[in-house]
């Protein structure tokens, strides 16, 4: 067989193997009307694949949040954010120095309940300015202030700098509350995707530090285990705006291999969850991290844990504060509202 031959037949072959492995790959499920208009415009913002990049080039990527501001665009709805929010930007110190939080306060005399609210963005990515129509909602609904934490991210500063950040964030916030109108005996903890992951890892170094617990955690599709090939991440491998080689980058870069093990990285490594504060827990259906999310709830409740959680169909991994364009999106907030108010009014 000539060399022609050769090439000739390991290209026919190599366009066979990923042709099987495209008709192999699971579709993801459909979204919904309003998600499919928000995914829309993120794609036609042009971003490239973040698994390709360097996390510089990731960073400047658009986000689902520039992708909300196009439709409310397009919908002729303003995209000021709600003015009864006062938002005041400090610094508060950590082990790696200073630490930038947001303080979104809502209107009225106070003291007021606390949350301290981690972004997400794969622990590399993003910043509380891309979440900020979470914290946002949360403050006006819930009628507390939401402290929301910069933590240091990924690659420049690995695990366990965010967790160690997050945790020292969350002690300030006990000892400093009252001098911005914050109750110190009322504060929870809550973020999405890798900020539902330090929520919860926060919530487990002061279980096992002996330090005072926060009074709830709100975890939305929070990043729990180290699994990729589970039913959610089978059925979203190729999802948008999250998939499964993203995750992969994403861990590349925050941990270690033998971080996988420790449970301050991978939540559902923990021996044991009792203790833990009462949680809201919420997933997505087009998301990877829709099984570990699902999971993690039934852990915390054989593990004694007060659980109240939702899944939500037709949407996708970051949804939790798209309520102004996506209906399902303000039902979750809706929800995780009402569970932090519930949990306010019993302290």
């Amino acid at each position: 067989m000539n060399s022609k031959h050769k090439l000739f037949i390991t290209a026919v072959v190599a366009a066979a193997v990923v042709a099987s492995s495209a008709a192999t790959a699971q579709t993801p499920p459909k979204a919904n009307k309003e998600m499919q208009t928000v995914l829309d415009a993120l794609k036609s913002l042009g971003g490239k694949p973040i698994e390709t990049l360097t996390s510089e080039d990731a960073r400047k990527q658009p986000t689902p949040a520039d992708a909300v501001k196009k439709v409310m665009q397009q919908q002729a709805k303003s995209s000021t954010p709600d003015p009864s929010i006062t938002v005041t930007d400090m610094s508060v110190p950590g082990p790696l120095g200073d630490i930038p939080v947001h303080i979104y306060t809502p209107p009225g005399a106070g003291p007021f309940p606390v949350m301290v609210y981690f972004h997400g963005g794969g622990f590399v990515i993003a910043d509380t300015k891309t979440y900020d129509a979470s914290p946002r909602a949360l403050a006006k609904g819930a009628n507390a202030i939401m402290v929301a934490v910069d933590y240091h991210r990924a690659p420049e500063h690995k695990f366990p700098a965010a967790p160690n950040d997050a945790y020292a964030a969350y002690l300030w916030v006990l000892q400093h509350a009252k001098e911005f109108n914050g109750d110190p005996t009322r504060v929870a903890v809550g973020g999405e995707s890798a900020g539902g992951n330090l929520a919860t890892v926060v919530s487990m170094m002061a279980r096992d530090k002996k330090a005072t617990l926060p009074i709830h955690q709100l975890l939305v599709y929070p990043v729990t285990n180290n699994d990729m090939n589970n039913a959610s991440y089978k059925t979203n491998a190729q999802a948008k705006p999250l998939n499964k080689a993203m995750m992969q980058w994403f861990f590349k870069y925050y941990a270690t291999p033998q971080d996988g093990t420790n449970p301050y990285a991978v939540p559902m490594k923990a021996e044991t969850l009792k203790g833990l504060p009462p949680a809201t827990v919420i997933t997505d259906e087009i998301d990877p991290l829709r099984t570990e999310g699902k999971e993690y709830a039934d852990r915390l409740r054989k593990d004694g844990v007060t659980v109240a959680y939702e899944d939500y169909k037709g949407v996708a991994h970051e949804f939790f504060g798209m309520g102004a364009v996506v209906p399902e999106a303000k039902k979750a907030e809706d929800f995780a509202i009402d569970e932090l108010k519930k949990t306010f009014s019993m302290h």
